[in-house]
């Protein structure tokens, strides 16, 4: 089985295909600036990614008529980015006839830290100080929830983390975990170790991994009901806050 997994919540957006459960091809953009600045998710994923999807089609050495399934990531993340990256998954899916699986960007996240055991927090930056988070517990190479993806305040990071003891470790992962770093560290008084966004494969490939293994054991997500997952404020939603309707469950 081939699927083609689209990650468009942060701030570099990915594109990956996994073939039987192997990495075929991945491409992230958009890459830093010369002075170290990553382009927006607001002003490149548009443009980016149906380049992307090409990439990787190469790549692989295949067409979008090759490909089985699509995975993507439905949120919380970026609202521009996740609504472009949805747009044209929805549009692929329906020209193709191809199922689609929503998978939680944040459990993307986690999920690209597969060599690491323990206490898990993904971070994307909500902007205004705050982040969309969530946490996990990795055991035996297996990923387990502990706490709902919700957009909360940095300084509210210690309370998320309190179902854990409070001398474990946690690995923080994410740009929101870049993006904090100097106030984690000092929140978490030595328990905090930062990964950052930048880590093992690309989130798009995470993305895949998940999609696979949930099409081993039902079907994709009806596509009328597959809408973003928003969470918190946005200048494009303007002062409203709360969480919008959850395709996850």
């Amino acid at each position: 089985m081939r699927i083609l997994g689209v990650d468009t919540a942060a701030s570099r957006a990915s594109v990956a295909i996994l073939e039987d459960g192997q990495l075929s091809a991945e491409a992230t953009l958009p890459p830093k600036r010369p002075n170290g600045v990553i382009v927006s998710a607001k002003s490149a994923h548009s443009e980016t990614v149906l380049p992307l999807i090409q990439s990787v089609l190469d790549g692989a050495h295949c067409r979008l008529s090759d490909i089985d399934a699509i995975a993507v990531s439905i949120g919380p993340g970026s609202f521009t980015g996740l609504r472009v990256g949805l747009a044209l998954v929805k549009g692929i899916a329906y020209e193709s006839r191809l199922p689609v699986v929503a998978v939680s960007s944040l459990e993307a996240q986690a999920a690209r830290t597969a060599n690491l055991s323990g206490t898990i927090c993904p971070l994307l930056d909500a902007r205004k100080q705050e982040v969309y988070a969530a946490l996990f517990h990795r055991r035996d190479g297996e990923l387990a929830r502990c706490v709902a993806d919700q957009a909360i305040a940095v300084s509210a990071l210690v309370g998320l983390c309190s179902v854990i003891a409070n001398t474990d470790e946690i690995v923080f992962v994410g740009n929101g975990a870049e993006r904090y770093q100097a106030q984690i560290l000092d929140l978490f008084d030595g328990r905090a170790q930062i990964i950052g966004e930048i880590c093992g494969g690309s989130a798009a490939a995470a993305v895949a991994r998940l999609a696979l293994a949930r099409l081993a054991v039902g079907p994709g997500t009806d596509l009328g009901q597959l809408v973003p997952l928003y969470m918190g404020s946005s200048q494009a939603l303007g002062n409203t806050r709360g969480i919008l309707p959850n395709p996850l469950k």
